[in-house]
């Protein structure tokens, strides 16, 4: 059976992320059969929006298939760079999308799935969503556009970036991911309504109906705090903030970043100091490509994912072992050497 399930219903295009044992996370070849549906349905004219879906009881997608990268570590570690040259096209390509295109980011969404689903325009999330981008804590960056996607709506993403903190649909909304909160129980109701759409502007009003009230999360409870500390210029003042502030919840937060490798720290704030004053998500994507693929010789990067999703010990040995090891010069390679990136950005006809 396909790794990616493609219909339409009259007017309708369905793409559905069919790993479920895996969590849904991507390959390559999924990456790819997504991009040649999205552009088989927007060039259809009959085609008024596209849903996305994940298949299975647990989530939306885990993201990209890290432990396949793992197993690369010795090996041809060039295919990583090709995924993700694929990926952040695709990212772009949703991001630009005519039409209504439709997430339902119900269950776990991580990493690569918030870059299928979080650049749509139509974004659902359930009281089930546990939403995340948890690179920091296996060695690697927010991507997939998520630098862009974190700076936009104040410091509830900025620590999201930096933490890898999970949240639920409330702190998803509220920082910009997210755009209605569904009750799980109505979404084979509303997914049956949807395939009867016939025009575009049904979309709203459907939607509408189905909505129920969002409030505040676990950390957009804290939005002014998170803001005007995580406004700090380098990762070790926004820890001292943290700590100096007092209150559980601060003190939580700084106990949470330090447990993410350093040099990952580093690398993302300066990518979400980058990202603010960027003027595209194109810009964002061709920083996060440049900067991910001089990962790939990193010790962090390996070390984490080991950790996370091979020994599953959840013990990482980051090196360097400590924010103040970590050499200034080292980031600013890993953002800005090697050659320029290219990533081919098409646009809708």
């Amino acid at each position: 059976m396909s790794d990616l399930l493609v219909s339409r219903s009259q007017n309708v295009g369905f793409i559905s992320l069919n790993r479920p044992k895996a969590l849904n996370s991507l390959t390559l070849d999924m990456v790819r059969d997504f991009t040649r549906a999205l552009d088989e349905f927007g060039a259809d004219r009959q085609i008024v929006a596209v849903v996305v879906t994940g298949e299975g009881q647990r989530g939306f997608s885990a993201g990209g298939d890290i432990r396949a990268l793992y197993e690369l570590r010795d090996g041809d570690r060039r295919l990583y760079e090709i995924f993700w040259r694929e990926e952040y096209e695709l990212n772009a390509r949703i991001a630009s999308f005519p039409k209504p295109y439709v997430a339902v980011m119900d269950g776990i969404v991580m990493g690569g799935g918030v870059g299928l689903s979080a650049h749509g325009n139509f974004r659902i999330v359930t009281e089930r969503t546990r939403l995340a981008m948890p690179e920091t804590g296996i060695g690697f960056i927010p991507d997939v556009g998520g630098s862009w996607l974190l700076t936009r709506n104040g410091g509830v993403g900025r620590y999201m970036a930096l933490s890898g903190e999970t949240v639920g649909p409330h702190d998803a909304i509220f920082a910009g991911l997210a755009d209605v909160l569904v009750d799980s129980a109505a979404l084979l109701e509303l997914l049956a309504l949807l395939r009867d759409i016939g025009d575009a502007e049904e979309m709203r009003p459907l939607l509408a109906r189905f909505a129920k009230s969002s409030g505040f999360g676990a950390l957009s409870r804290h939005e002014s705090l998170l803001r005007r500390l995580t406004a700090h210029s380098s990762v070790e003042r926004i820890i001292a903030a943290l700590e100096a502030e007092g209150s559980d919840f601060a003190r939580e937060a700084a106990a949470t970043i330090l447990k993410r490798s350093p040099t990952s720290l580093k690398l993302t704030l300066q990518l979400l100091r980058r990202a603010a004053e960027a003027g595209s998500l194109e810009t964002c994507l061709l920083q996060e490509y440049r900067t991910a693929c001089n990962l790939l010789s990193t010790h962090d990067l390996y070390e984490g994912i080991r950790a996370a999703v091979v020994d599953k010990d959840r013990a990482p040995r980051w090196s360097p072992a400590t924010l103040a090891e970590v050499d200034e010069a080292t980031v600013k390679a890993l953002l800005d050497s090697g050659a320029e990136p290219k990533l081919d950005f098409q646009a809708w006809t």
